[in-house]
């Protein structure tokens, strides 16, 4: 199956469980492309020690998931694009969306 996660919380409870379901899908043999907007493109910044969101992110990156970040959302809070936040566009979440059988949004 083809599994959508969006993200678009800075909530690092969420965040951390969006990618903990993210990696779960993976070990279920899932595709899983997840897409970061709006506040989503915080996560980093926003991850703590019990919720590490970007601890689950590289764990998802390292199993073969894949991560797409809003470059409108990025730019507008003066990010820096990185692995584990690329720049991407709406196509890229339009794709993410026509091409999954399930899609998720936290």
């Amino acid at each position: 199956m083809k599994t959508g996660i969006i993200i678009s919380s800075n909530d690092a409870e969420t965040c951390w469980n969006a990618f903990r379901f993210a990696n779960f899908c993976l070990g279920q043999k899932d595709e899983v492309k997840v897409f970061l907007i709006g506040k989503g493109v915080e996560y980093q910044q926003t991850s703590t020690e019990k919720f590490n969101a970007g601890e689950q992110a590289g764990k998802l990156l390292a199993a073969g998931g894949k991560i797409l970040a809003c470059g409108t959302c990025i730019k507008s809070r003066d990010q820096q694009e990185s692995q584990m936040c690329p720049v991407s566009s709406m196509k890229d979440l339009y794709e993410i969306v026509k091409g999954s059988d399930k899609v998720v949004t936290f």
